[in-house]
């Protein structure tokens, strides 16, 4: 199963008060790890619908140890746990090699933008995100 590896600049501002990356933060982390999975990632593979439009219906993020600020980047490890016809779960670890910070999940549900409404994944998005699917995973 092939993950999409992100490198996650951490900026000054994101540490608090106690010297470690703030708990919120890590949600922005995943939103670029997964912008750059689902637009960048997608886009340069030749599937340009996820530009289309979707939306976060849920997340799920368990705090595993602290990060403290430091200039190399964090390493994001993106791929899919859920793909059903008009919704996926990307799961993630923000990582170092040896250690991992945050694992966590989103439920991402395409979206019409001019109609303003969920839509279901075109077959070339479902393309797409059936390579980063566990094997064992896929929904109806």
């Amino acid at each position: 199963m092939p993950r999409h590896i992100y490198a996650c600049p951490l900026r000054w501002s994101d540490m608090d008060a106690f010297g470690h990356v703030n708990n919120v933060v890590f949600l922005r982390y995943l939103e670029e790890a997964r912008i750059d999975f689902t637009f960048t990632n997608a886009g340069e593979a030749g599937e340009k619908a996820f530009s289309e439009g979707s939306v976060v219906a849920r997340h799920e993020i368990d705090y595993l140890r602290p990060l403290v600020y430091r200039p190399e980047p964090i390493t994001i490890e993106t791929w899919l746990t859920r793909l059903a016809n008009a919704s996926f779960t990307v799961a993630y670890e923000i990582k170092d090699p040896d250690i991992v910070y945050v694992r966590a999940s989103t439920i991402v549900v395409p979206y019409d933008l001019a109609a303003a409404r969920p839509r279901r994944l075109t077959a070339g998005e479902r393309a797409f995100l059936a390579d980063y699917l566990e094997p064992a995973t896929v929904a109806a």
